[in-house]
């Protein structure tokens, strides 16, 4: 499940955005972040977006008040270029360049994605909690055989030469 450290650069994101912070408390998180994504998808959230550079959707986790246990802010959206306007009704989030431990859920949608998440908090350790993502592209698109890259904010450092 787990990949090397890497390094990505920063990158910009067009999208929606939960109107407030959520929790893992209680399942809120489930529940919420469930309800965006369905208003994304129902709503055609994607189509709305302008200049898209791919079809990949990144869902957002940041503004963390602490741990995973605390609240924090979710955006589910695209990558666009720095200097995209923004429309009415979106938001756009600054991914900023730092190293991240690189996870893969796979399996049925969306258990996978919630069993990939209950592994990395009992076992991830240096996390910065500032932004983690998970990536959705065509390997994502079988609910039945899904494959989601997980990307966790590490405070350690990869051993790029």
């Amino acid at each position: 499940m787990k990949t090397p450290l890497i390094d990505l650069s920063n990158f910009h994101l067009i999208g929606l955005k939960l109107d407030h912070r959520t929790t893992n408390k209680n399942l809120k998180a489930a529940v919420d972040c469930g309800m965006l994504w369905q208003q994304f998808e129902s709503e055609k959230w994607f189509n709305r977006i302008p200049g898209k550079l791919d079809n990949q959707i990144y869902a957002v986790y940041y503004d963390y008040v602490g741990d995973h246990t605390d609240p924090f802010s979710f955006l589910i959206g695209c990558k666009v270029a720095a200097d995209e306007k923004v429309p009415e009704g979106m938001s756009a989030l600054h991914i900023p360049s730092n190293s991240y431990v690189k996870y893969l859920a796979k399996g049925k949608m969306p258990d996978c994605i919630g069993e990939a998440w209950a592994k990395i908090w009992k076992s991830a350790s240096n996390r910065l909690y500032q932004f983690d993502f998970e990536i959705y592209g065509s390997d994502s698109w079988d609910w039945n055989n899904a494959s989601v890259e997980i990307y966790v904010s590490s405070a350690q450092t990869s051993n790029k030469e």
